[in-house]
Order: C-alpha cells, then structure tokens, then sequence
C-alpha cells in the first residue's frame, strides 16, 4: 500500500471539546493535500468544512447522537438531514447500543431502518457506531448482521468517548462475517503500524486525526503521533 492509498481510507477527525476554528481549518487543510477520504467534524462546523474543501475530492462527514447514543430517534433523523443541507455528505451515528446490551433488537432495527432511510432520501452516506468496547463478542456480530440488514454503508467500532477505541480481532471478525457492508475502525489509531494494521484487517476506513503524523511516519520523516482528537 503507497502513502497516497493508506491516506484514502483516512477520515481526518477532530471531535475535541476545545478545538477552535484554526484546528479545524488546518485539519481540512491537510486532509486536502493528503488525499484523504473525509473530514469528520461536529455538526456546527459542516459550512466550514465545505468551505475549505470545495472543489476537492474529500468528503465532509458529521456525528449523531453523538456520543452516547441515547437521544430519541426523530433527533437523529433530524441531524442527518439537517447536516445533509448544511452540506455534509457522510454522518457518523452513534447507535442505541444501551438497547442491544438489553437484548431489545426489535427496537435498535427499528432506529436503524428510520436512520438509514434518511441518510438515502438526502444522498448522504451512513456510518453505524456500535461502540465495540461496550459489548459482547456475541453483541459484536449482532450488530453488524443488523446495520448489514437495513442497509447502513459502514459499521464503524468507536466514538473514541467510550472505554476503549478499535480493535483488531473485531475488524477481523467482521470482515470475515460481512456480505457486502465497509468497516471503520476508530479510536485509538495513534501511527503508522496500527493504522496499516487495521487496513490489512479489513478495515475500509480509518478514523483518526493523526494525519500528519501517520503520513510523515509512513515516508520516513517522522515517528509517532498526537492525540486522536475525539476518535
């Protein structure tokens, strides 16, 4: 894999509390000249994004219920539509995993099917996250045999909020187990190693804010990287 490929699986994220607009303007920046897949932000700062990144090949990506969640349905459909208009053309949900950890299915498809029929009415790509660290290796493949059921484009591991970011053996086991779904891992992808690591496991995208640092470290110009900013 080149520097160029490893960087379009990159979703450069910052989702820190205490980012300002620089952070966020020099992250849209980089992931522009990286080549990378998508810029990931909060929902207030869709119209920045797009600024920056008009007439460029990355995408602009959002959060829902974002990142616990436990918001009602009809919020989250309203985000996902409110950042399709706003521009965003990828939105990042945080699934209702308390439901799952309870044994409710029924009513985590039913949030799902609402989620991602509102992604496809506004063109926009959707991105489950089950938030790994908090389930069963049962409630792993559960959840990803439901987002593949009602259609969801990616099932993604983490908020990077939560007790522990992505995993190998997961992104291994749902690749082995998926029909047709992409995987993201996110939270915890610091450098080089473990981002080529979660590529080589089957991953799609990769969820981080290192970009930089991954990328210099991959050619050789540096080693290690920052914090993950929210991911």
């Amino acid at each position: 894999m080149t520097t160029s490929e490893l960087a379009a699986t990159f979703d450069a994220t910052n989702l820190r509390l205490d980012a300002t607009e620089a952070d966020l303007r020099s992250l849209c920046e980089v992931a522009a000249g990286a080549g990378c897949a998508a810029v990931c932000l909060y929902p207030v700062n869709i119209p920045l994004a797009a600024s920056v990144l008009k007439g460029t090949s990355v995408k602009v990506a959002t959060v829902a219920g974002f990142p616990s969640g436990r918001f009602a349905t009809a919020a989250k459909v309203v985000e996902a539509r409110e950042a399709a208009r706003l521009g965003a053309a990828e939105v990042d949900f945080v699934m209702n995993y308390p439901a799952l950890v309870a044994g409710d299915e029924a009513a985590v498809a039913i949030e799902l099917q609402a989620l991602c029929d509102a992604c496809r009415d506004e063109g926009v790509a959707s991105k489950i996250i089950v938030e790994t660290c908090y389930l069963s290796a049962e409630q792993k493949m559960r959840a990803l045999a439901l987002c593949e059921a009602v259609g969801a484009d990616f099932i993604k591991t983490s908020t990077g909020f939560g007790s522990a970011g992505a995993q190998l053996e997961d992104i291994q086991a749902w690749a082995a187990a998926r029909k047709s779904i992409k995987i993201k891992a996110s939270g915890g992808i610091r450098n080089f190693a473990q981002a080529t690591a979660f590529v080589e496991a089957g991953a799609d995208r990769l969820g981080l804010s290192a970009v930089s640092e991954i990328l210099a470290e991959a050619k050789g110009q540096g080693s290690g990287a920052s914090d993950d900013g929210g991911y």
